[in-house]
């Protein structure tokens, strides 16, 4: 039931989205309620809230997640037509691989080390991605894919035919491995790419056939910083809000969606990538720069300070020196101080008696110290002037570095006005 349109890119850190109809049902949200996500990444909210008729909006600040959700709530192409139009797409790509000697079909190229002149990416770009994301072979075809789809731009069909490519290109097309963090797998010499694309256009016509039924509630996402709520949504506007924030841990998000990003050219070079990176919340040690100072709102809370000494001080004895380690005490504050930012920007936005639900759960990452994220967020959001309505658990998992149970909660949260 939750593939359509979900299941168009997944995010590989999202959270289901019966947790949104839950909390939706749970908030007595309707057609007249406006959700809002300030975290959208590719739009589980978002979809959810347009799939049970509930106007929303999402914020996102990493270009190919919110390019995700603004696709995967975009139900207006014809599902036959966005089918014929892929057909022709990919006839003419496989006629330019023909010309060119090579088969879509792995099986027929049989010497693949042997083809001159493939397409690659510039000499500054490749050095983007991590070494091993993609072969040659596979790569030539995805760029082939890519220039005759560029020509299409203006077709109401491009972003459907864009997206379905960016699902497959990490694991199916490329050799990424999703685990604790992004990483190279198994490498494949060739993979289809043409027929792959193909076939997930198909799957994501067949859903608009059902989903076109529905596309009257209005859903969108923008571009944005979540700690600068006020500055994107009019005042006063929002019933509620239903998110999964980022959590104090090493997940670098613009480095999990880094291939799909670079080959459809939504990050050119590394100070494109700097500037996303400052447009976030600090969350990994990745993220934190010279100049940061979110921590300064967070400056009197004791607990935080608390974890953050207790991360520096395992860290002297245990003689961890890197740079990233040196961090480890320095994000957690960020981390906090951010989502303070997070809360007072978005007051503006809300209605009062708005209700609030943050999926978050706790961490060990930084050599192996307690996170309890849900509990100290509570905190944050109560400094802002919101009410603490409770703590829903939702899951727990088993930290095999530290033996604890790490529980996934739902902050909830009222704003009274």
């Amino acid at each position: 039931m939750d593939r359509p349109a979900h299941d168009w890119y997944r995010f590989v850190l999202s959270f289901p989205p019966h947790l949104v109809r839950d909390y939706a049902d749970r908030f007595e949200l309707n057609s007249n309620s406006l959700l809002l996500d300030p975290f959208c990444g590719t739009g589980t909210t978002i979809v959810e809230g347009k799939k049970l008729g509930i106007p929303a909006i999402g914020v996102e600040a990493v270009p190919l997640p919110l390019l995700a959700s603004q696709i995967k709530v975009d139900w207006s192409p014809n599902p036959d037509r966005l089918k014929a139009h892929a057909q022709s797409v990919a006839e003419r790509v496989l006629t330019i691989l023909e010309s060119e000697g090579i088969s879509d079909d792995p099986d027929e190229n049989h010497d693949v080390g042997g083809a001159a002149n493939l397409r690659a990416l510039p000499e500054k770009t490749m050095k983007l991605l991590l070494k091993g994301s993609i072969s040659p072979f596979p790569l030539h075809k995805a760029l082939a894919l890519i220039e005759v789809l560029k020509e299409e731009k203006g077709s109401p069909y491009y972003r459907h035919e864009l997206l379905a490519l960016a699902k497959l290109l990490p694991s199916e097309i490329g050799n990424l491995r999703f685990g604790p963090e992004v990483g190279v797998g198994a490498i494949k010499q060739d993979s289809p790419v043409v027929s792959l694309w193909l076939s997930q256009v198909w799957r994501m016509a067949n859903d608009l056939g059902t989903l076109s039924a529905m596309d009257e509630t209005p859903s969108k996402a923008l571009a944005g910083d979540a700690r600068g709520m006020g500055e994107l949504i009019a005042p006063r506007s929002i019933d509620a809000v239903i998110c999964s924030p980022p959590y104090p841990n090493e997940k670098d998000y613009l480095r999990i969606v880094r291939l799909e990003s670079v080959l459809l050219d939504l990050i050119d070079d590394r100070l494109h990538l700097r500037t996303l990176k400052k447009r976030l919340v600090r969350s990994n040690t990745r993220g934190v720069y010279k100049g940061d100072e979110d921590d300064k709102w967070i400056r009197s809370n004791r607990n935080i300070a608390k974890v953050a000494k207790e991360i520096e001080s395992r860290r002297i004895a245990l003689s961890k020196d890197s740079g990233f380690e040196r961090a480890y005490h320095r994000v957690t504050k960020l981390y906090f101080g951010g989502m303070a930012r997070h809360f007072r920007s978005l007051s503006t936005a809300l209605k009062p008696g708005a209700r609030l639900a943050y999926v978050v759960g706790d961490q060990a990452s930084y050599l192996r110290v307690m996170i309890r994220t849900a509990n100290l967020l509570a905190e944050v959001a109560v400094a802002q002037g919101y009410e603490l309505e409770g703590i829903d658990l939702f899951r727990t998992r088993h930290a095999t570095a530290t033996g604890e149970q790490l529980r996934e909660e739902v902050l909830l949260l009222r704003w009274p006005g």
